[in-house]
């Protein structure tokens, strides 16, 4: 599928995971509005993109734990475009630790509101311009820490409380927008490895049934999901984790809030 004249909102995309997929979207055309919670990395990857040739990629800051931030990163796209096609939720914080006293209080707060309440309010904020769309989706880069029973991540129980919030909200959402023809898909992919998409690795990182689960693949997922017709709802992505392999990547980008999210 083309993404030409898509216009598609990805958080956290300084970095990581977010990173690939703004590189990737403009890669096949998409007009791309990518936020960090720092402007100036934002712009990084930016003029990293534009680089390639593509001019069509707008940065904004978005502090995912402040709802003013939110409201007006959602106005300067609203300037900008009279439609989102796309909206990416990929933004959170990762926090490490399985000792629950290893994180301060404000670490806690700040893991949970970058992405439970983040997620909650960029869909309200972003939901007029997706309804503008003849062809809205939401993507939910959500992990595997999100699902019942899971607990073979290093991460800290308030990062597991914000990634179940957030496929909580993923799965009322579906059943609520659906209605309205907004098709809202969710990845739970375990710790994955994310070579730079810019990079020989991107297409050299092996990708067999015995190696670790790739970036591209994960992103080959949105993309396949995006590209059906308008009467396929796959609502989410569940991903085997077989093998036991230590933590090498973050999901997504993030809030720039830590070293390293998911």
């Amino acid at each position: 599928m083309s993404y030409e004249q898509q216009r598609v909102v990805i958080t956290g995309a300084s970095r990581d995971f977010g990173r690939t997929l703004a590189i990737r979207f403009a890669q096949r055309g998409a007009d791309v509005f990518m936020s960090a919670r720092s402007l100036e990395a934002a712009r990084r990857v930016a003029g990293e993109i534009r680089d390639l040739g593509h001019e069509h990629v707008h940065a904004f800051a978005c502090d995912l734990t402040d709802a003013a931030s939110i409201r007006q990163f959602a106005a300067e796209v609203a300037e900008r475009t009279d439609r989102v096609d796309v909206l990416v939720n990929n933004g959170a914080r990762w926090l490490e630790g399985p000792d629950l006293f290893s994180a301060s209080d404000d670490d806690v707060i700040d893991t949970i509101a970058a992405g439970a309440t983040g997620t909650v309010l960029m869909v309200k904020r972003f939901l007029p311009l997706l309804l503008a769309s003849e062809r809205p989706d939401v993507v939910n880069m959500i992990s595997a820490a999100g699902l019942p029973g899971h607990q073979r991540s290093d991460a800290h129980a308030a990062f597991y409380a914000a990634k179940s919030a957030q496929a909580g909200f993923a799965e009322i959402l579906s059943k609520r927008l659906r209605p309205q023809g907004v098709r809202v898909i969710s990845l739970y992919p375990p710790d994955f490895c994310n070579p730079d998409p810019l990079s020989p690795q991107w297409e050299d990182t092996p990708r067999g049934s015995d190696d670790m689960l790739t970036a591209h693949s994960v992103a080959e997922c949105v993309f396949f999901a995006l590209g059906q017709p308008r009467d396929c709802f796959i609502k989410s992505f569940h991903f085997e984790q077989a093998l036991d392999r230590p933590r090498q990547t973050a999901l997504g980008g993030a809030n720039e809030a830590s070293a390293t999210s998911t």
